[in-house]
């Protein structure tokens, strides 16, 4: 007779939200969630994060926008999207009857615009949370401008936070000197966590006509080429400051998923790899309970800041 398997506890706390389970998809790279509904079942995720959502509907850059890179994708879509009503009217019905949290990352061409999005969402019961995009590094305002500077990131973070009880994630650029005072500032403004890292700035050329292979000349680069730099600063960040932290960059399997969550992340965001496998989430999902069963560990929230430093 098998032995009875014992029940692996994949829930995990990020501040005052609880997912059943450490596995979200990052914005930008699901589409409002609907796109994949018939393609994985997503009741199974921990959680979604939408599309960048801005006050109203946005065109986005020019083509081309997309390009492949060397282990990893270079993009300057430019928060293409609907807006905020169309989203509620069109989308948040369908989304809300999934047993899975529904977080809005919301984004402003300036600080009042920011608000009003914040404010428009903010009383919304279906909505988990709300992830403050300010760290775009393919829009000409609204993004690394303000992502940038402490001071504006503190700013912007407390306004949000006056006209919203929803719990907030400041969505953070790895394109700085010190990410840590950019993190500090998040948190001193009133977030309750932090997903890091959003892309890094990259470009590519055309040889033959000597040309940029984006529109914008400059994007965003994704994929594992940056998992590297993304561990980097989740464990810069997670040995600063006791925070909450979301883990996004070049994850692609279950154990680059763990080896965020042991470097100080408490979840993580699939994103480049929802291109290339569209199952990409409950794979990782499956992978990282696989690994739990195989090493005995009962709880995913055990390997946390695990991470034992050689001196």
């Amino acid at each position: 007779m098998a032995a009875k398997q014992t029940k692996i506890d994949l829930s995990t706390q990020l501040g005052p939200l609880t997912l059943k389970n450490p596995v979200l998809t990052a914005s930008g790279t699901f589409g409002y969630g609907l796109e994949f509904e018939h393609l994985i079942d997503l009741n199974r995720l921990g959680g979604l994060v939408t599309k960048g959502l801005s006050l109203r509907p946005r065109e986005g850059n020019p083509p081309p926008r997309i390009h492949d890179s060397a282990s990893g994708m270079l993009n300057s879509i430019g928060l293409h999207n609907i807006g905020v009503d169309a989203f509620l009217k069109e989308k948040l019905p369908r989304l809300s009857k999934y047993d899975t949290a529904i977080i809005v990352n919301i984004y402003g061409e300036n600080p009042d615009d920011f608000v009003e999005v914040a404010r428009e969402l903010g009383s919304v019961k279906e909505l988990a949370a709300l992830e403050i995009n300010i760290s775009c590094p393919n829009v000409k305002t609204g993004g690394l401008d303000l992502g940038t500077d402490p001071k504006e990131v503190k700013t912007l973070t407390s306004r949000i936070r006056e006209v919203t009880s929803k719990p907030l994630f400041a969505k953070l650029t790895p394109n700085v000197t010190d990410i840590r005072v950019l993190a500090k500032a998040a948190m001193e403004g009133g977030a309750d966590g932090l997903s890091l890292i959003n892309s890094v700035k990259g470009m590519a050329v055309n040889l033959d006509r000597k040309t940029p292979h984006l529109s914008s000349v400059c994007g965003g680069l994704s994929g594992p080429a940056i998992k590297p730099i993304a561990l980097a600063k989740v464990y810069e960040v997670s040995k600063a400051l006791d925070v909450p932290i979301m883990g996004i960059g070049g994850i692609s399997s279950g154990q680059d998923a763990l080896e965020f969550m042991v470097v100080g992340a408490q979840a993580i965001q699939v994103g480049t790899e929802n291109f290339v496998h569209s199952n990409a989430t409950i794979r990782i999902l499956d992978e990282m309970e696989k690994y739990l069963r195989e090493h005995e560990i009962s709880k995913v929230r055990h390997l946390i800041r695990s991470l034992s430093v050689l001196n």
